[in-house]
């Protein structure tokens, strides 16, 4: 029986901005929508407050040992008075969201297009969706003063190591990062060990990424940090971008 080619699948708005070179005119088009996008995700979360960030997986569902974890993380977050953020689909992101909105808290989702259409959860309070994962990531980290990141996959581990990256090297604070699930992450953790026998990494390193099970741990570390270094400021309401509340 003869094979036939596989066709390619082509997503609803093809993604082409990774393929080289184009026309001037659609480089000028495409930095424009960036620019937008950016300004529509800046008016949107001028004023959602300190967030903390939880990463993870869309694949959990209600009642899985993950999806409770996060959803008690979003009611500790809110108990502190931070607003959850999250990548607003389902699974983890979800549970965080419910979390922090069943606790009164503030809940914000920065969503994503996707070809097979990953719809936002309903447990936001406000919901951005972007076309590029690039902006999205942008925001989910600009806005946070910590990081969770529960099992999840490819996604989940870009987010990590861009936010671990970007701590390691000075770009932004040392913020907290929280890898939640030792077994789940026990491969990684004996990988980052085989970084520093390497010395591709420095072991000062490693200090900057608590691995746990207990959610009262990496509340409490996240707690000390924010108390040890911030203090509440009333912020000044400024509307040049015509933000949104």
């Amino acid at each position: 029986m003869p094979l036939e080619k596989a066709k390619r699948i082509i997503p609803a708005k093809e993604q082409v901005y990774l393929e080289g070179p184009k026309s001037r005119g659609y480089e000028l088009s495409f930095a424009i929508k960036v620019f937008f996008q950016f300004i529509k995700g800046f008016r949107n979360l001028h004023f959602v407050g300190p967030c903390i960030t939880v990463f993870g997986s869309a694949r959990f569902k209600e009642g899985s040992r993950y999806y409770e974890n996060a959803r008690e993380f979003g009611k500790r977050i809110a108990d502190i008075g931070f607003t959850t953020m999250t990548g607003g689909g389902p699974g983890i992101m979800e549970a965080a969201n419910r979390g922090a909105y069943e606790n009164g808290g503030m809940s914000v989702g920065c969503n994503i297009k996707l070809p097979f259409e990953q719809k936002a959860n309903n447990f936001v309070h406000k919901t951005i969706t972007f076309d590029y994962f690039f902006i999205r990531k942008t925001l989910l980290i600009k806005y946070s003063y910590a990081f969770i990141c529960m099992p999840g996959g490819f996604g989940t581990m870009d987010e990590f190591f861009e936010t671990l990256t970007l701590i390691q090297t000075q770009t932004i604070t040392q913020f907290p990062i929280i890898l939640f699930g030792k077994e789940f992450y026990k491969d990684l953790e004996e990988l980052m060990g085989d970084m520093v026998k390497a010395k591709t990494i420095n072991p000062e390193d490693l200090q900057l990424v608590l691995i746990t099970d207990s959610v009262d741990e990496a509340m409490d570390h996240i707690r000390k940090y924010i108390t040890t270094n911030y203090k509440i400021r009333p912020r000044k309401r400024l509307w040049w971008l015509i933000e949104k509340r």
